[in-house]
């Protein structure tokens, strides 16, 4: 009975594996429903003056990039983070210029920085779970073979027994993470997009 329910539990965890592969062959560890976009290009965000002429300046600017690490953080609110930057963007149309182009490169390069980070994880976590699948497979086999033996060690196969639940929650725990961090990259689109056209309004 045992057996068969552990045998049950690994094709349970491989179903789940499969069914989070991703369709796009070039990233086999991604693990997530939504198309990996390895990073956001300048122009689906900021239609602004070119920043080509600001490269990584805005870290030389104290106040530019103490506001940078603020607004990338998400932990604030997106509304407060949008009227600081309303505050943050004024004075002569030069000036505001500057402020607003070196603030868009430097949440630029934040953002797709968190983004790549969180990606990373996703794939390693994926990677994770196929070797789960394999070590909770072989312990199976394991398991069945102790049990089928004509005087089975009932203090082994008991051990292998909640090894291999352990296992599985980990696995399933591990997928119901993974499920919720698949929403991040695309929250982190979504606050660059929002502040870049902030910016760009606040510039005008």
């Amino acid at each position: 009975m045992m057996s068969r329910y552990l045998l049950a539990a690994t094709m349970l965890l491989s179903a789940s594996t499969s069914a989070v592969l991703a369709a796009d062959p070039r990233y086999p560890d991604w693990p997530c429903p939504q198309a990996k976009v390895p990073e956001i290009s300048i122009a689906a965000v900021w239609s602004g003056p070119a920043i080509d002429d600001v490269g990584a300046s805005w870290k030389d600017d104290a106040k530019i990039s103490t506001l940078v690490a603020k607004f990338a953080a998400r932990r604030i609110p997106l509304e407060e983070a949008q009227k600081d930057v309303a505050d943050f963007l004024t004075g002569t149309p030069e000036e505001k210029a500057r402020k607003g182009k070196l603030l868009f490169a430097g949440l630029f390069d934040t953002l797709n920085a968190q983004r790549t980070s969180v990606m990373n994880g996703l794939e390693r976590v994926m990677r994770k779970q196929r070797e789960a699948v394999d070590k909770v497979r072989g312990d199976t086999i394991a398991l069945q073979e102790l049990q089928s033996g004509a005087t089975p060690d009932q203090a082994k196969v008991e051990e292998l027994t909640n090894q291999v639940n352990w296992e599985t929650r980990i696995f399933e725990d591990r997928r119901r993470v993974m499920k919720f961090v698949c929403e991040v990259p695309t929250a982190i689109d979504q606050r660059l997009f929002a502040l870049a056209r902030e910016i760009q309004q606040d510039m005008e």
